[in-house]
């Protein structure tokens, strides 16, 4: 490290020898930064997206009680949105069930009770309106899942759901 006579003797006063170090510091920081981003891969992470609203649009107040003396139904929009770089093809499964398990790597092992099929540009949003019939009184769990064509023609299971917990009385 350089002592002050030293400093002195290159044609720096104390005050300047300071500038000059958090000068050097800020060069450095910069390159750093700069070199992180001009290097690295930044390329957002793809991915699908499912999500339930109410009849308003909002992701709120879903249906909870369903009486089997009037209409035995709910509708909720299902709302998928494409964060792929690709356009991709879609399926969603609506399932219910008495016993939800803790987790269900390849879909739920439920027959559906309904299915549609559509596709989205990258960036693009499906909004569907679903209507629901159960008319057995008890406890349930209605999963809308998220299934994506592979490019093959198969469909997999995006791991992407949503479960409205229902009693219908």
């Amino acid at each position: 490290m350089l002592k002050l006579s030293e400093i002195r003797k290159i044609g720096l006063d104390e005050e300047k020898g300071y500038v000059v170090a958090i000068f050097l510091a800020l060069i450095i920081v910069a390159a750093v930064v700069a070199g992180y981003y001009l290097l690295g891969d930044h390329t957002p992470e793809e991915y699908n997206t499912i999500s339930l609203l109410n009849h308003q649009k909002q992701a709120t107040e879903y249906p909870e009680i369903i009486l089997t003396n009037h209409t035995s139904e709910f509708s909720v929009y299902v709302n998928v949105e494409n964060h792929m770089n690709t356009a991709q093809n879609y399926i969603v499964h609506t399932k219910i069930t008495k016993n939800l398990p803790a987790n269900f790597p390849n879909g739920l092992q439920v027959d559906p009770t309904d299915t549609y099929k559509f596709s989205l540009s990258p960036g693009e949003t499906h909004q569907k309106l679903v209507t629901v019939t159960e008319d057995t009184p008890g406890n349930y769990a209605v999963v809308f899942e998220l299934w994506r064509d592979s490019g093959t023609g198969i469909y997999m299971f995006t791991r992407n759901y949503c479960s409205l917990n229902i009693q219908v009385k």
